[in-house]
């Protein structure tokens, strides 16, 4: 190797090995194994522009081995990127540091997407590449052509998700995918053999990637591969044999230098051995100027990109436009025409197919659930291999790769991914929905079969905890909706809620219209309203969402017969509720001093709202195999079983 790139590729090692002293805590292993490969892909092959880290056609650099984050913010220092100073580095761990123990996505920084849990990296890297290809036959070649490269661990390829991910991206022969794979063998117990001995380049070879095995300390081999996956007609792996804390004399190819700080005595050794003979965080201007020009190239690239975008900017700008309004406010029009008992995932269908008819950012798709998702609609068409002028993706029984190559879309541009799934089995989904809570992304979770009206699948299927652990999560908003209006309402707010995932919990059973009349105004927007009252004067506040809502308003009635007068709020979503006013709440729950909730699931997360005094209708257990019905009935989910409880509620 020559002595520059031994100098750029020690910048990285040293930058990292002092931040994670510094902080007393950290990974410097895997930033100091693949400095060589990392140097190699900055200096000669990644497309990017520190001056405008948005650049449409910039190549996508992915760590999902996050816990070597100081690999990503050396590079971006290094390379003259505002977002990333020295300064930053030094406070690596630290509160309110951009430089995060594990890399979090922030817009205009070069830090693409936010990774940590292991695996999740490769399957946002796939959502890149998918989202590369549709834009590509949108706007042509001349405009979009760029690679999406991603570094993962021996971690993330024991996941399960980089499974479903790989096994997708192959399928589809995503041939600007390439994953860098720092195969070091150690884990932070110990050697991988405790517990892999998978065969890679079959593996590998099976999903559909080409697998190219290199020793990742040599720069001509590095620069071999890269160079001959740049024409490749699927998607590649390059395999890197390193050395975890490469340089290290008593800790490299150890355990040791995974997630722990070298150590004072180990550092000055390392400094010895790999003859760097600066101060911690000192970087030569000599160097630092070459990573400068590494970096400085990337405008020469764009300025010429240039000249071809702003001959199209215009056609561009309404291609990427979201403007669903029209489409919504028609939907609502003809849904108070066509009043009937409907299903809300069929309610869910028909508001797609209005959204999508003249849609260019909707990206749906179904995790082999989409006839009884109903996620498909007549005027979207299929993506398969070679065939992306489309806006549809099969999954596959992948439900976990779907959600983090949703988060992929979302991030690469302004498509707005939706994808389907049963509502239990967002259990599967769950990790890449935190993280799209935690990135702020637009991606919406279409999830039927919400409860025990699934019937006679019985209680693996039938969701009872899920809606109380969804709502757990911040800046996630959860929909269940009770009829076509509000299905379309909720639709409506998810597309508009920019930095903030959605969840619709939908319906497989028929559901009576709650709303009758038509109004400009989204009420579901407000988390809850009042959609019934027997008298002026209350004494019982009753909260639902989705089926239970038609429950409720049979059970106000069959309550006002006996002059127990109510009103039923109608609660689509608890989130949006909490985020409204004080007066407001007061409005809705301070009314009467006795409240009630009834939904087929969890009762935990309405307990907040009825306080002490009040009842919970629910399921605190697992379901039953029965017809639906029989499985309300039995759960004592009826407006006879409600009503009675309520009025003895009221006499004492």
């Amino acid at each position: 190797m020559n002595k520059l790139h031994i100098d750029l590729a020690n910048c990285i090692r040293f930058l990292s090995i002092d931040a994670v002293q510094k902080a007393n805590s950290g990974h410097p292993g895997m930033p100091m194994g693949m400095a060589d490969v990392a140097t190699v892909l900055f200096r000669y092959f990644l497309k990017f522009n520190p001056k405008n880290p948005d650049w449409l056609n910039r190549d996508r650099f992915v760590l999902s081995a996050g816990h070597g984050s100081m690999l990503i913010y050396s590079l971006l220092y290094l390379t003259g990127y505002k977002s990333i100073t020295l300064n930053n580095i030094k406070k690596f761990r630290q509160l309110n540091s951009i430089c995060a123990g594990h890399p979090e996505y922030h817009p205009k920084t070069g830090i693409e997407t936010t990774t940590g849990p292991l695996g999740q990296g490769i399957a946002n890297a796939v959502g890149f590449a998918i989202a590369e290809e549709i834009l590509k036959k949108k706007l042509g070649k001349k405009i979009i052509n760029h690679k999406t490269y991603v570094l993962a661990g021996d971690g993330c390829l024991m996941e399960g998700i980089s499974h479903e991910a790989m096994s997708l991206a192959g399928h589809l022969k995503l041939k600007n995918l390439v994953m860098l794979f720092d195969n070091n063998s150690i884990s932070i117990d110990g050697p991988t053999s405790l517990a892999v001995s998978d065969n890679f380049k079959k593996r590998f070879e099976s999903y559909g990637w080409e697998y190219i095995l290199i020793n990742g300390h040599n720069e001509k081999e590095i620069f071999k591969a890269l160079k001959k996956v740049q024409n490749l007609k699927k998607p590649s792996v390059i395999s890197c044999k390193t050395k975890i804390g490469f340089g290290s004399p008593n800790k490299s190819g150890k355990s040791s230098s995974h997630g722990s700080p070298l150590g004072l005595d180990e550092i000055k050794l390392v400094r010895k051995a790999l003859n760097w003979n600066y101060k911690p965080f000192e970087i030569p201007n000599k160097i630092l100027n070459e990573w400068k020009k590494i970096g400085k190239k990337g405008w020469l690239i764009e300025k010429k990109w240039n000249r071809g975008y702003k001959k199209q900017k215009k056609k561009i700008d309404k291609i990427l436009k979201n403007n669903f309004s029209k489409a919504i406010k028609k939907e609502k029009e003809i849904a108070i025409k066509e009043i009937k008992s409907l299903a809300s995932r069929k309610a869910s269908e028909l508001t797609l197919n209005a959204l999508t008819k003249g849609s260019n950012t909707l990206i749906g798709g179904s995790a082999d659930l989409a006839g009884s998702n109903n996620t498909k609609t007549k005027h979207q068409k299929i993506i398969k291999p070679g065939e992306f002028d489309s806006d549809y993706i099969h999954y596959g029984v992948r439900e976990h790769a779907m959600s983090g190559i949703m988060n992929g879309l979302a991030l690469h541009s302004n498509f707005i991914p939706y994808g389907g799934t049963f509502l239990i089995f967002s259990d599967y989904c769950k990790p890449s929905i935190r993280l799209s809570a935690l990135m702020q992304q637009r991606v919406i979770y279409v999830m039927t079969h919400d409860s025990i009206g699934l019937g006679e699948d019985g209680p693996t299927h039938q969701p009872i905890e899920q809606l109380s652990g969804l709502r757990s999560i911040p800046n996630l908003n959860v929909f269940r909706p009770a009829d076509r209006i509000e299905t379309i309402e909720c639709w409506e707010q998810a597309l508009k809620n920019s930095k903030t995932p959605s969840v619709l919990a939908l319906t497989r059973q028929n559901l009576e219209p709650i709303r009758k009349k038509y109004s400009n105004i989204n009420k579901c927007s407000l988390g809850a309203y009042e959609v019934l009252r027997t008298n002026k004067k209350i004494n019982l506040t009753i909260l639902a969402s989705g089926s239970e809502v038609g429950l409720a308003i049979e059970t106000s009635h069959k309550l006002a017969k006996d002059k127990v007068y109510s009103k039923v709020i109608s609660m689509p979503c608890q989130d949006l509720f909490d985020q409204q006013s004080e007066s407001y709440k007061k409005k809705i729950l301070g009314e009467s001093k006795i409240k009630i909730s009834i939904e087929a699931a969890s009762t935990d997360c309405w307990k907040k709202y009825i306080g002490d005094n009040g009842l919970t209708f629910g399921i605190d257990t697992f379901g039953k195999s029965a017809p639906y019905k029989d499985i309300y009935k039995y759960f004592g989910l009826t407006a006879v079983n409600i009503s009675n409880k309520c009025k003895k509620l009221m006499k004492n």
